[in-house]
């Protein structure tokens, strides 16, 4: 019996998600299909013993490990939830807590469920202090379990940018995870899923500056750059390209014209970072005197200059040779 209400609990977390937070305008991916799986994956006894409460959500902080940008909430960006819970007169799915011990501020610490929190705060602060945050306490949470359920609730939410899902992979590799693929296991997803992550978060500062917005960064932008990034040429040219585009969008704002999206950025970035053409050498024609006989050959490079060959036989014809010369500087423009 047990078994079935761990089931039927992180099934609920899956219509939460679904109900309350709009996943982005794409086709849903394999492991979005399998949430219900993972979620319940997740379970374990610790889990058996719920607790759930209204508080005040003064009393809960964010974790400091949490995967959502909070400072961009904004009440443009939580409006289906503002609209639906004062429709509903409350809120209708419990964000994922754990207690804090020793902090003098706040009682909690919200693992999933940053959404809500804001918008129960928001909601208190503007005509409706009735309003509390229904909250389900795990006691015996683990940074890690805390990681992976924070991860499986909002891997394709629309307000968490992939660049910032990449970071959030590459900081719990080094805390979680031994390697790659144990972190991939763990996830259940694919190396090479996870892989395309860990790059974007690879970016230069100066890269991440270039865009208007952080959620313009889409994890195939990653790809389009990683080669360019492994190089100290294709990198400093990148760079110096970032830093260009940076400027742009600056101005851009300023002057209140639209910014440049990820895509005209990143098509930016990859010609700049585009390794140039090498010069070639030209082949200079043969020069011949009135008798058939060679004057000059030789060649020219663009940047190392020319290199010329003036036969044993052409010695003593000084006047020639250098009329022949004249006409090989005149062919490259020297």
């Amino acid at each position: 019996m047990a078994k079935k209400e761990k089931t039927s609990f992180f099934a609920n977390i899956t219509a939460d998600v679904a109900a309350e937070e709009p996943t982005r305008g794409r086709a849903t991916p394999g492991y979005l299909a399998d949430r219900d799986n993972t979620l319940s994956n997740l379970a374990s006894g610790k889990y058996e013993s719920r607790s759930l409460l209204w508080v005040d959500p003064a009393e809960c902080r964010i974790w400091a490990y949490h995967n959502r940008r909070y400072d961009l909430l904004s009440e443009t960006r939580c409006a289906d939830l503002i609209e639906g819970m004062k429709s509903i007169g409350r809120q209708e799915f419990p964000a994922i807590v754990r207690p804090l011990s020793g902090d003098a501020d706040f009682k909690y610490e919200v693992i999933a469920g940053a959404r809500r929190h804001w918008t129960i705060s928001w909601l208190r602060a503007n005509n409706y202090p009735g309003f509390r945050f229904l909250v389900d306490v795990r006691a015996e949470l683990t940074d890690e379990e805390a990681f992976r359920i924070s991860d499986v609730e909002n891997r394709d939410r629309e307000d968490i940018s992939d660049y910032e899902r990449a970071l959030d992979y590459k900081q719990a590799l080094g805390r979680y995870y031994r390697t790659q693929k144990d972190m991939a296991e763990r996830l259940e997803v694919s190396e090479a899923w996870l892989s395309r992550y860990l790059s974007v978060a690879e970016f230069p500062e100066s890269v991440v500056d270039a865009y208007a917005d952080i959620r313009d960064i889409r994890v195939q932008h990653g790809r389009d750059l990683k080669v360019f990034l492994k190089s100290k040429a294709g990198r400093q040219s990148l760079i110096k390209e970032a830093e260009r585009v940076h400027a742009e969008q600056r101005a851009r704002q300023e002057s209140g014209r639209t910014p440049l999206d990820g895509s005209a950025v990143v098509n930016r970035l990859k010609t700049s970072g585009a390794p140039k053409k090498k010069a070639a050498s030209v082949k200079l024609n043969a020069i011949k005197g009135a008798d058939g006989k060679l004057l000059l050959s030789g060649s020219f490079h663009p940047r190392s200059g020319w290199v010329l060959k003036i036969p044993a036989s052409a010695a003593g014809s000084r006047a020639a040779v250098i009329s022949a010369v004249n006409t090989a500087l005149d062919e490259t423009g020297g």
